[in-house]
């Protein structure tokens, strides 16, 4: 199936590993024209050679801290400068740290909020007059299962990604006249270096290893096992594309049946 990404320009945010990364590398491998972003320079270039090197088509790597109020329009600026235009935003970060709500005291909540909900809202806002005069306009949020399904030891995760669904659909019924479509990823537990982080605080906490905590983790899925970042990035994909045009306000669950829920 032709997705009709050839030649479109995205923006992936925490890309330069993880679900990100593999996100970015499904939408060159379509076609699409990437810019990738990261606090890390080092492993955003080397993300932006290993795409390239199987994709053959050139990657922008755009480092900066998304957290700081300046970034979003400066990433913005530098992916219409290098490509003319801009039709997919795609708004990841990486998560909040782990912690029982005794332990995270303001700084930390306002820290998970920058992270988390405040870097997807200002780069939303910078690239909002881009995707007006796209033809195809599209903005992904990744969040969580989290926010139909609290996770246990994830306090900032549970409630900041909350805000974020709630701006995402927010934004899919405000904009829509304007034909810019808003969707959100669910994913649940993936095979990602931040879920093996997520593991080995919980190895910590319960004397346990980390594989044990995966396999634990991995048979709350009915498929019995987690999902694997490229299995998101498939479905991200098709989300911003074409085809998916009248697909907006979704809120889609990624998660091999881990959110046990009807709704």
């Amino acid at each position: 199936m032709d997705l009709g990404l050839h030649n479109k320009v995205a923006l992936v945010t925490g890309a330069s590993r993880g679900l990100g990364y593999a996100t970015a590398l499904v939408l060159s491998q379509e076609g699409a024209r990437v810019a990738i972003n990261s606090r890390n320079a080092e492993a955003l270039q080397k993300a932006a050679f290993s795409i390239q090197e199987q994709t053959g088509h050139p990657v922008l790597a755009i480092p900066g801290d998304i957290t700081a109020p300046e970034t979003a329009q400066a990433l913005v600026q530098e992916v219409v400068s290098a490509f003319g235009q801009l039709d997919i935003v795609i708004a990841n970060a990486g998560g909040p740290p782990p912690g029982p709500f005794a332990t995270l005291d303001d700084e930390k909540w306002y820290a998970a909020i920058e992270l988390s909900l405040m870097s997807q809202v200002r780069l939303i806002r910078a690239a909002l007059t881009y995707l007006e005069k796209s033809t195809t306009p599209a903005v992904l949020t990744v969040t969580s299962y989290a926010v139909k399904q609290p996770i246990p030891n994830l306090i900032l995760s549970n409630s900041i990604r909350a805000a974020t669904v709630g701006l995402t659909k927010s934004l899919a019924l405000e904009l829509g006249h304007k034909g810019i479509r808003f969707n959100s990823i669910l994913p649940g537990w993936t095979e990602t270096e931040r879920v093996i982080e997520l593991m080995r605080n919980r190895a910590e906490m319960n004397g346990t290893t980390i594989e044990e905590e995966i396999q634990k983790q991995a048979r709350e899925s009915p498929l019995g096992r987690m999902g694997k970042p490229e299995e998101f990035a498939r479905v991200a994909a098709f989300l911003v594309s074409p085809a998916a045009s009248y697909v907006t306000g979704v809120m889609l669950q990624v998660d091999g049946g881990m959110y046990k829920g009807l709704l």
